[in-house]
């Protein structure tokens, strides 16, 4: 209950402008093709109940910031059906779940550039875009997610 809880939150504040982005994130990629990700793949070593460090980041995690990627998972249900351009893409549709509580590394907030956008669908995605590490915290100083991805396409 606690993901969604906290995924709710995180929607919730990006539609309100409650939630801002810490820092500018990496300088924009050059045009390359997109590396194939899954969300094993910026996964990284947390205890429940840890406040985000940026040093828990691996090595393989800091190199993707500024690359362009392609990962597949759920995006977050919202109030909008179409024209969706800023939303968050989670490993899983929520309906079951590995463990209480949520993991930063399970959800990425995406932002649609040069006037893409999204329909709404409870079937898994993959979105394409620039993959950045920046921090996203709650009105109480809390993150609520530290991936970021500058979309270009969903499919």
């Amino acid at each position: 209950m606690r993901m969604f809880h906290l995924y709710s939150a995180l929607f919730l504040g990006l539609a309100w402008g409650m939630v801002s982005p810490a820092g500018v994130g990496a300088p924009a990629a050059e045009a390359e093709k997109a590396k194939d990700l899954t969300f094993d793949d910026i996964k990284f070593e947390m205890k429940k109940g840890d406040d985000f460090e940026r040093s828990m980041l691996t090595e393989k995690i800091e190199k993707l910031d500024g690359r362009s990627i392609r990962i597949r998972g759920f995006m977050l249900p919202s109030f909008q059906q179409k024209g969706i351009t800023q939303f968050v893409l989670v490993r899983d549709n929520l309906e079951c779940c590995f463990g209480p509580g949520a993991a930063l590394y399970d959800c990425i907030v995406v932002e649609m550039q040069g006037g893409a956008s999204a329909s709404f669908t409870v079937k898994p995605i993959a979105v394409e875009g620039i993959f950045k590490v920046q921090e996203f915290k709650g009105p109480d100083g809390k993150h609520l997610a530290i991936y970021h991805l500058d979309g270009t396409k969903v499919k």
